[in-house]
């Protein structure tokens, strides 16, 4: 037990470490060193050591005030680290905006003109790609036709999976998983997720966390450009280093929350037939809408499925 124990404090203390305290101690150094420059002189990084090598002269005392000094810097950085995590949980939601009818009622309006351009975009380059392809079905095919077609998709991808129905891609992205698992399999996500992940390998639960996870690191990025803000009140290059944050995150975000969506999708694609099997719901050969329905209904509200829907006894 206590080997246990000290391995799980290393393991605390590293993560600790690497996701607290050393983003922190960067951040203050930008910070120290945004407010020593100012605004007027921003370029005159070659001025900071002797300015460092002044205040640590000034600083130096007995070793007790070096060791608090450097722990009030630690605490300092750590709760650097806290303040970029909870801004990475509202922007995560913000990105995601799965509950944006609940937001607050003056952002209703500008979410639903966001998702009516949204909406149009996808329209035009739904036109676009299917344009494309009625040329590339012609016999013989126009010129590039196949180049047209997949570039059209593309364009079309962009904006989201299906007509948007949320103000962002990484919105889409998972109401499409759920729709598409609604109308195929009759299954809604929010009611098989959490008894699939219980019956799921370790294997698949691991790549799904692995996913999940990096959302999260891509939010806390993004959550560090906003503090990165607090540079540029003081440093205006600052701002500068915010922005290529932020859109450093918002490209990690987009592309972390595209391999969870094809995860959840295959997890339950692969293994809700096995969870209804275990149930007693099923047949031989894919999981049908039917069944998936049943499925769904047992799940959410304890309700028996019809005779016909039920495995024959061995």
């Amino acid at each position: 037990m206590n080997g246990f124990l000290v391995e799980l404090g290393k393991r605390l203390a590293d993560r600790w470490l690497s996701l607290l305290v050393l983003p922190g101690a960067l951040y203050l150094g930008v910070l120290a060193a945004g407010r020593a420059l100012g605004h007027a002189r921003w370029y005159a990084v070659g001025d900071l050591p002797a300015r460092l090598d002044r205040h640590t002269r000034t600083l130096a005392g007995s070793t007790a005030d070096t060791v608090s000094l450097l722990v009030a810097f630690l605490l300092a950085a750590a709760a650097c680290g806290l303040a970029a995590q909870a801004l990475g949980s509202l922007t995560e939601r913000l990105w995601l905006a799965d509950d944006w009818h609940g937001w607050p009622r003056a952002l209703h309006g500008p979410v639903r003109r966001l998702i009516a351009r949204r909406e149009r975009i996808y329209a035009e380059r739904a036109a676009e790609a299917a344009t494309a392809a009625a040329h590339a079905d012609l016999d013989p095919p126009a010129p590039d036709a196949a180049h047209r077609t997949a570039v059209a998709t593309a364009r079309m991808a962009r904006v989201a999976d299906r007509p948007p129905v949320r103000p962002t891609w990484p919105g889409d992205r998972l109401q499409a998983v759920a729709e598409r698992l609604r109308a195929g399999l009759g299954l809604r996500v929010a009611v098989i997720w959490p008894h699939l992940w219980l019956h799921a390998p370790d294997a698949t639960r691991a790549e799904v966390s692995e996913a999940r996870e990096a959302m999260r690191r891509a939010a806390t990025l993004a959550g560090w450009g906003m503090l990165y803000l607090v540079v540029a009140a003081l440093w205006w290059p600052g701002a500068v280093i915010a922005c290529a944050v932020v859109l450093t995150a918002w490209s990690r975000f987009r592309a972390a929350t595209d391999a969870y969506a094809t995860l959840v999708e295959s997890a339950v694609r692969l293994h809700a037939q096995e969870l209804a099997r275990s149930l007693g719901i099923g047949r031989r050969g894919p999981l049908t809408p039917a069944h998936g329905a049943a499925l769904d209904a047992y799940l959410a509200t304890g309700e028996e499925p019809a005779a016909e829907l039920l495995l024959p006894p061995e």
